[in-house]
């Protein structure tokens, strides 16, 4: 399990996250969801180490990344999949992380078929195409086996086998009771992978649900209506105050009016339906509603805040300074 407990971290007079709490909970694949620069990277920076708080915690499992003797063993991020050196091959890589650890070396063999990487294993990582850096990031991720993954923007690079791959894998962990937090931008693949959504804007709580109430609280639902007259029906519904949206073969989207009010004017207009059917809003619906306000994409004349932070290494391994992480 996951806590944030009001965290707040500032870069100069810039402040990045603003006093936000969240749990996230094992058996649940969680979506961390914001706009550009909202906050999400840093978040997930603090939660294992690798940035400081101006205030409040982040703790993994009850402590505090720093405070895990062999942090691999208990939680594994992806935070950037460029981190590994392009002159080392992808099993020295891993192995290097292994043995700090602790991980015997059959672990390596082990995530290497388990990310599709055995056949590439000796290859230098510089030779890999993006999409293979970030099956190695994930790999990396995966070595200590943790019952805790922090992953961000892990598709990414994949290509739509990958993506397939990588979100029955995420479901897949979340099943065995792992917990499981997630970054991405891609609307559409978090609203079939995400059981739960944290929505976080300018380093505040926007949102923190299950997807489907994140979606059901859209203003973006409609009705799709198909009729014999859809010329005279459009006429009643513009009278009625609906949003209506001419589609394919004569059909309209209704907004503003539910499918019983629909077919009560149709009714009344003597207006045969062919089809009422209510639709859900899409998640990038409901996601741009609800952030709405809550942009910030920094200044055009110079790097965000989070452009501004310091590079750093893949992994300490010292107990209580640990950092299992890719960047």
């Amino acid at each position: 399990m996951i806590e944030v407990r009001e965290l707040t971290k500032s870069y100069g007079a810039k402040v990045v996250i603003d006093r936000l709490s969240f749990t996230v909970l094992p058996g649940h694949v969680t979506g961390f969801l914001g706009p550009n620069g909202s906050g999400k990277s840093t978040t997930m920076r603090v939660i294992v180490g690798l940035d400081h708080p101006d205030s409040g915690t982040a703790t993994i499992g009850g402590k505090r990344y720093a405070e895990l003797s062999r942090p691999l063993r208990t939680v594994g991020a992806l935070l950037d999949a460029e981190s590994a050196h392009p002159g080392r091959s992808a099993f020295n890589h891993l192995l290097y992380l292994a043995q700090s650890q602790g991980l015997p070396r059959s672990r390596v063999d082990e995530v290497l078929e388990l990310v599709g990487l055995k056949d590439v294993g000796r290859d230098r990582t510089g030779t890999f195409s993006l999409g293979m850096r970030q099956r190695l990031g994930i790999a990396v991720a995966l070595l200590g086996d943790p019952q805790v993954l922090i992953l961000d923007e892990p598709i990414n690079g994949l290509d739509p086998d990958g993506i397939f791959w990588i979100r029955n894998l995420m479901r897949q962990l979340a099943g065995e009771g792992r917990t499981v937090l997630v970054s991405s931008h891609l609307m559409s693949e978090m609203a079939v992978t995400a059981d739960s959504l944290i929505v976080i804007g300018r380093g505040q709580l926007i949102a923190d649900c299950s997807t489907s109430e994140f979606i059901g609280r859209s203003s973006h639902r409609s009705v799709l209506v198909r009729s014999s007259d859809p010329v005279r029906l459009r006429t009643a519904l513009d009278a009625a105050g609906a949003q209506v949206v001419p589609g394919e073969d004569g059909a309209v989207s209704v907004r503003a009016l539910d499918a019983r009010h629909i077919g009560e004017i149709a009714a009344r207009d003597g207006i045969v339906l062919w089809e009422l059917s209510p639709q859900l809003a899409s998640l990038e619906d409901a996601f741009r509603e609800m952030t709405h306000g809550h942009r910030d994409f920094g200044s055009p004349t110079g790097p965000t805040a989070d452009a501004k932070r310091q590079p750093e290494t893949h992994v300490v391994a010292a107990a209580g300074a640990g950092a299992g992480a890719t960047r």
